[in-house]
């Protein structure tokens, strides 16, 4: 699927309604679908506790907290991308805190240009999360394989006497002749 046809799930965390209409101006649906606004921190972790997003843009502050904490710990468990604006005298202190999780940090006010650019980086940032994530579902699949054979290998050992070699040598010959896969011998 190329980026023309992908579509992101998007949370915008934000007290301020003018943030929200500009940016739901920069966010079209074609694109971005669906949209959750929250007005604060807490109504966010609980429609996080029920919802997975590919973008999450804090404006900060909220009524409750500032935003940080919320996104580190969303850069630390989930796979979404963060996206923190932050007032320019806290920009610093801020990125300090935030930008080692891989939190993006913006200071408001930002142009639209500026803003736009950022959403394209969290594209691209999101679509290499993507990447990882397939990777590491392939991963853990080989994983579970490499376990299941290794434990049908002990079976083996155990209850015909074979050795290491020849238990591996017997699935790998039952998988060719029967043209299965070694886990589904092992299995």
């Amino acid at each position: 699927m190329g980026l023309q046809e992908q579509v992101y799930s998007v949370l915008v965390v934000s007290a301020a309604d003018a943030f929200n209409t500009t940016l739901a101006s920069m966010l079209p649906e074609a694109k971005f679908a669906p949209i959750h606004y929250e007005g604060s921190i807490s109504l966010a972790k609980q429609t996080l506790l029920e919802h997975s997003f590919d973008f999450v843009f804090i404006n900060s502050p909220l009524p409750d907290d500032p935003g940080m904490r919320l996104s580190i710990d969303l850069c630390d468990t989930k796979s979404a991308v963060v996206l923190l604006m932050v007032r320019t005298d806290v920009y610093s202190t801020a990125y300090d805190k935030v930008a080692g999780h891989g939190v993006y940090v913006l200071p408001k006010p930002t142009s639209r240009q500026i803003m736009s650019q950022a959403i394209d980086w969290m594209i691209a940032t999101r679509e290499r999360l993507r990447k990882l994530e397939k990777k590491n579902v392939s991963i853990e699949e080989k994983m579970r394989e490499i376990r299941t054979v290794n434990h049908a290998k002990w079976i083996l050992i155990d209850q015909l006497k074979m050795s290491e070699p020849d238990a591996h040598r017997y699935i790998e010959k039952q998988a060719m002749d029967r043209c299965i896969s070694k886990r589904e011998v092992a299995e």
